[in-house]
């Protein structure tokens, strides 16, 4: 197994032979640098994992070489010093330094720190997979070599072939607009319009403007006229996300289009024809909606020619780890990065149930990306399996807001609550104190 490198620049003469000689010490390739020698200039051109490093004399050049570097970011720096103040070893804190012990020093406690940095090089390190590649096979716009998934696309392939209505049924965030996507760039009709609208998302007053359009001064508000989906789909596909949101009334009048072909706007005695593929999608089961009246079942019929069924992401064997691993690829490559994944993260991935399916591991891999120095490892896989406090966090975070921003308000909001301790901070947040400077220097930089 390969050796961390510890660096131990100029110690006294009492505590150097104790901690080169130590059991911790052992498990690290130790570099010992002497008076003549730049330990800054060693630390920035070098591989090194850990440093100790008397900083009596530290100065605003060292500050300004060390903070200019990324360096910082990738080791564990420990300062040991006499104790009297030093401006810039208190900025150094600042920008990732780990610890500044005073003398007289606690050998058993630097021990310690060693022990921890190996025990965190072995897990992060040796235990870690640099992932640049995807593994999984790609059909349209879908990801997935499961047996459930090589079904779906045999099932696509044949439902893009056919002229009919496609009802794409599935739990949320397991991927039905990538299905639907996928029908249509499989069918004749690639080249013409895709147009969506999620049925669910609607005022009950805008939704017959929305599918059929209107005329200036249909209404309040129409200052001009506008065209409905099913004129912007023309010749192409239309896709009904949600459809069994729709109010039953407007599911009457969808239903009379699909029986007749025909159309008006709203406020028009002009009309027009229907000439459009629909694919609806649903993640409730159909039958259920049916008996609960939600959703008419003579429209369903009129949509479902074709029925697909999207499987939930826990069904899909193997693809958990890989679509993790293809999201990882995807974003390293993306930012230019080299970011590894932890075997205990793997893991932690394959064992949830992800109740919120693709989107919610896209999601996941996303947090912990931005969380992570050059590893995600299993504490930065958030997961989240309390309904309730699910619940609360959607209505405290507003929709549309960024991953980063998010990231950012945690932290920010945890430290407050932990009155600047940052160790503690770093502690509830289940990331590495190294990893909380990281994020604050970047946000001061950007303030």
């Amino acid at each position: 197994m390969t050796q961390p490198n510890l660096l131990v620049y100029l110690l006294d003469k009492t505590l150097e032979p104790q901690l080169i000689h130590s059991e911790a010490a052992r498990l690290f390739n130790v570099i010992q640098l002497s008076a003549q020698e730049s330990w800054t200039d060693y630390l920035l051109e070098s591989r090194v994992d850990v440093a100790i490093v008397q900083a009596d004399n530290f100065s605003h050049e060292q500050l300004m070489a060390l903070t200019a570097n990324k360096v910082m970011s990738k080791v564990d720096v420990i300062f040991i010093s006499n104790g009297e103040p030093n401006k810039y070893i208190d900025e150094a804190m600042h920008h990732g330094v780990t610890y500044h012990l005073r003398l007289p020093v606690d050998i058993t406690f630097i021990n310690e720190l060693l022990t921890d940095s190996h025990q965190e090089f072995v897990s992060s390190k040796n235990l870690s997979e640099q992932v640049t590649t995807s593994e999984l096979d790609q059909f349209g716009l879908l990801v997935g070599s499961s047996s459930p998934m090589r079904t779906l696309y045999r099932m696509i392939k044949k439902a893009s072939d056919a002229e009919m209505n496609v009802f794409v049924a599935g739990e949320s965030g397991a991927g039905k607009e990538l299905v639907a996507r996928s029908v249509h760039l499989m069918s004749p009709l690639s080249q013409q319009p895709f147009v969506a609208i999620n049925c669910g998302a609607l005022s009950p007053e805008l939704i017959e403007s929305e599918l059929f359009g209107h005329i200036k001064g249909a209404f309040t508000g129409a200052n001009k006229s506008r065209a409905g989906v099913f004129e912007q789909a023309e010749g192409g596909t239309l896709f009904l996300d949600e459809v069994t949101e729709m109010p039953l009334d407007q599911q009457v009048k969808l239903l009379r289009v699909l029986e007749s072909g025909e159309f008006r706007p709203v406020g028009s005695e002009q009309v027009k024809k229907a000439n459009v593929r629909i694919i609806s999608a649903t993640n409730r089961d159909p039958q259920d909606a049916i008996k609960q009246e939600l959703f008419r079942e003579d429209l369903f019929f009129r949509l479902a020619h074709f029925p697909l069924n999207v499987p939930p992401l826990r069904e899909r064997g193997d693809d958990i780890v890989g679509l993790a691993k293809h999201f990882l690829a995807y974003r390293n490559a993306q930012d230019k990065s080299n970011k590894e994944i932890s075997s205990d993260a793997l893991q932690k991935i394959s064992q949830h149930s992800w109740p919120g399916n693709v989107r919610e591991l896209k999601h996941a891999i996303e947090r912990a990306y931005i969380l992570a120095n050059d590893v995600i490892t299993a504490d930065l896989i958030i997961l989240d399996n309390d309904t309730q406090l699910r619940t609360q966090r959607h209505e405290t975070v507003p929709a549309g807001i960024s991953l980063e921003e998010v990231e950012r308000r945690a932290i920010l909001k945890t430290l407050d609550k932990n009155e600047g301790n940052k160790s503690a901070t770093a502690d509830e947040l289940g990331v590495s104190i190294k990893t909380l400077y990281n994020k604050l220097e970047r946000y001061s930089k950007n303030e």
